[in-house]
C-alpha cells in the first residue's frame, strides 16, 4: 500500500517508496548479502578448481567453468545493485546504469541457459555415444561453443534493452503510465515478453528436459551390457549426467516462476506488485548460488579440491598435477 513516501521527494513523477523498519531492513540486507556472498565464493571455488587442476581440463568441465564464470559475474555485478533496489525499493544509480544493469542481468541469464543447453548436449553425446565421444567432442570445439554462448547472450542482453526492443509498441504507454523517476525494472510488451521468454527459457528448457530423458533411458538400457573394464569410466559418466540433470532441474525450478510472470504481466496490465517481482527475481538468482553446492554434494573431486584450496596446498609445486579421482 502506498504510504506517501517517494524516492525523490523534491521531484515530480517520483516513484513511490516503501519504508521498512530498521529490523526488517537489516534482516533483508543480511539475507541477500548472504546469498550474494555464497554465489561469489562458491562459483569462485569452481573456477579455481577447474582452472588449477589439469586432470579437470576436460570438455565438460570447461563448459562448467564458463557457467561458473557467468554465475560469478551475476553475483558480482548484478546482485549488489539489485540488493540495494530490493531493500530501498528505489533505484538511485541513474537511467543509464539501470539499462546497463538490466542488460547484464539478461545477458548472464541467457548465457546460463545456453551453457546448460550445450552441457546437456555434451552429456548426451558422452552417455549415448561413448565410443566416438572423445574423438568428436574436443577442447577446441568446446571453446567455440563457449564463444558462441557468450556472443549470443551479449547481443541479446544488450541489444534488446539499448535498442528498446522490449518496449516496441508500448513506448507511449510506458512514458505516460509506467515510467517514474527512481524505478528500474524490466518492462516488456506482450509480444516481447512472450518471444523473449519462449526463446530464452521455454524452448531451451524443453530441449534440455527431452535430452536428459533420453540420456537416462539410454544409460538404463546400457547398464546391463557394459564391459567390466569400462564400468568405472561409465559409472563416472552416468553420475556426471545425473548431477548435471539436477543442475538443469534446479535451474528450471528457480527460473520458471519468473518467466511465467514475465509472460503474464504484460497481459495483466503490468499489475504485478513490485515486491512480488523482486521476490521472483531473487528466487531466480538463487540458481547461481545453488550450482556450486550441487557440485560439492555430488563430486568427490570437488570436495577434495576444496580441501586443498582451503589449506593452501594449491600453492605447492606441481599441485596442479595431483589426481583428484582415478580413471
Amino acid at each position: 500500500m502506498y504510504n506517501g513516501h517517494t524516492c525523490y521527494a523534491s521531484l515530480e513523477n517520483s516513484c513511490p517508496k516503501q519504508i521498512y523498519s530498521i529490523t526488517a531492513r537489516v534482516l533483508i540486507y543480511m539475507t541477500l548479502w548472504t546469498i550474494t556472498t555464497f554465489t561469489l565464493c562458491g562459483n569462485l571455488l569452481v573456477i579455481i578448481s577447474i582452472s588449477h587442476f589439469k586432470q579437470l581440463h576436460t570438455p565438460t568441465n570447461f563448459l562448467t567453468l564458463s557457467l561458473a564464470v557467468a554465475d560469478f559475474l551475476l553475483g558480482g555485478l548484478v546482485m549488489p545493485p539489485s540488493m540495494i533496489r530490493s531493500v530501498e525499493t528505489c533505484w538511485y544509480f541513474g537511467d543509464f546504469f539501470c539499462k546497463f544493469h538490466t542488460s547484464m542481468d539478461m545477458m548472464l541469464c541467457t548465457s546460463s541457459i545456453l551453457h546448460l543447453s550445450f552441457i546437456s548436449v555434451d552429456r548426451y553425446c558422452a552417455v549415448c555415444y561413448p565410443l566416438i565421444y572423445h574423438t568428436k567432442i574436443s577442447v577446441s570445439l568446446i571453446g567455440k561453443t563457449v564463444l558462441i554462448s557468450w556472443s549470443l547472450s551479449t547481443i541479446i542482453g544488450f541489444g534488446v534493452i539499448f535498442l528498446g526492443l522490449n518496449m516496441k509498441g508500448i513506448e507511449h504507454y510506458y512514458k505516460e503510465v509506467l515510467y517514474c523517476i527512481g524505478g528500474c525494472s524490466l518492462v516488456q510488451s506482450q509480444i516481447s515478453g512472450l518471444l523473449c521468454s519462449t526463446i530464452a527459457f521455454y524452448i531451451p528448457g524443453f530441449i534440455m528436459i527431452a535430452i536428459y530423458v533420453k540420456i537416462f533411458t539410454v544409460a538404463k538400457n546400457q547398464a546391463q551390457i557394459i564391459e567390466s573394464r569400462k564400468k568405472s569410466s561409465r559409472k563416472r559418466e552416468t553420475k556426471a549426467a545425473k548431477t548435471l540433470a539436477i543442475v538443469v532441474g534446479v535451474f528450471l525450478i528457480c527460473w520458471s516462476p519468473y518467466f511465467l510472470c514475465a509472460i503474464l504481466d504484460p497481459f495483466l496490465n503490468y499489475s504485478t506488485p513490485a515486491l512480488v517481482g523482486e521476490i521472483l527475481m531473487w528466487f531466480a538468482y538463487l540458481n547461481s548460488t545453488l550450482n556450486p553446492l550441487i557440485y560439492a554434494f555430488f563430486y568427490k573431486w570437488f570436495r577434495k579440491a576444496l580441501k586443498m584450496i582451503a589449506f593452501g596446498e594449491i600453492f605447492k609445486n606441481n599441485s596442479s598435477l595431483i589426481r583428484l579421482y582415478t580413471e
